[in-house]
């Protein structure tokens, strides 16, 4: 049973978002809160995540992160990273005071940007008892440099610095999209073809909230978000790494390579494919029960 539901963040900000009961359940169950990418809304996919965990007994919180899809947007398109943590942490006490939840087994799971997001939540806060952490961002400065050419670098930094004196001034955030729509010379934050192809394709008709804009701070603050040194921080907390090994968004070398720096206990699953195939297909089958079967033993 899904049912719509809304939180206040620490700030009064409101998150809304889904609730997931299984079917049967009597009393507090274990609980799976849940968030999705840069940018990206729950529709994308989210939901099929959260079917496939409810389904095996356990309640699921899907919210949108501040700025984006049915949450307030105080800072329309603004993505800071350390905000949607603190928003994180609030989901879990909201999860947490429901009489149906059991708040001594909460896990946490994220994707992409929010995948990084999850490194820092299980390393920081003891109230999380597992996390799955799918194609994230290692360090927002290295996946950069992949992403930018290097020529591009300073005219990008100056764009910056530009929009900081502007706001600084009282004017409004300056924006850039996400990907490009109808060439790949259009400058924007994603540039890569799959990103294209994610976001201007079928997903469009279930995220009618998606906007293909956000605040050139939300670039700054990519640039300057390191999750990865988070990751020897984790442990005790149990660690579930998802990794695509054709991901060259949030490349697949640097996620492998950080995966060594995490203490047990931990897991890493390595799927067929790039960045986005991980929500669909052949790859969602493959990981989606290891993914459920990973909260099952950790939270149950």
């Amino acid at each position: 049973m899904r049912e719509d539901i809304s939180f206040p963040a620490d700030d009064g900000v409101t998150l809304r978002g889904w609730f997931y009961r299984p079917d049967g359940a009597t009393g507090p169950t274990p609980t799976v809160v849940m968030a999705h990418g840069f940018s990206a809304t729950k529709e994308m996919h989210l939901d099929d995540f959260a079917e496939v965990f409810a389904d095996a007994g356990l309640s699921v919180l899907v919210y949108d992160n501040r700025n984006l899809g049915d949450s307030d947007k105080p800072v329309p398109g603004e993505i800071d990273p350390w905000q949607q943590i603190n928003d994180y942490r609030a989901a879990i006490t909201w999860a947490s005071l429901r009489d149906d939840v059991d708040a001594d087994r909460i896990g946490i799971w994220g994707s992409s940007y929010s995948g990084a997001h999850v490194l820092v939540v299980a390393a920081i806060d003891r109230r999380v008892k597992c996390v799955v952490s799918q194609v994230p961002l290692i360090s927002g400065s290295e996946n950069a440099r992949r992403l930018i050419r290097s020529d591009h670098f300073a005219a990008l930094r100056q764009a910056l610095d530009a929009d900081r004196v502007a706001r600084y001034q009282g004017e409004k955030p300056g924006m850039i999209p996400v990907t490009w729509e109808k060439s790949p010379d259009e400058q924007c934050v994603l540039p890569t073809a799959d990103t294209h192809d994610f976001f201007f394709g079928p997903i469009r008709e279930r995220a009618k909230t998606w906007r293909n804009e956000v605040t050139l701070r939300s670039v700054d603050l990519f640039l300057a978000y390191e999750p990865g040194f988070y990751l020897p921080l984790i442990s005790p907390t149990p660690l579930l790494l998802v990794v695509a090994a054709g991901d060259h968004l949030t490349p697949a070398d640097i996620a492998l390579k950080a995966f060594e720096q995490a203490a047990e206990p931990k897991k890493l699953l390595l799927l067929p494919g790039g960045h986005f195939d991980a929500y669909v297909g052949d790859a969602f089958k493959q990981s989606s029960p290891v993914q459920r079967d990973w909260f099952l033993t950790h939270l149950t």
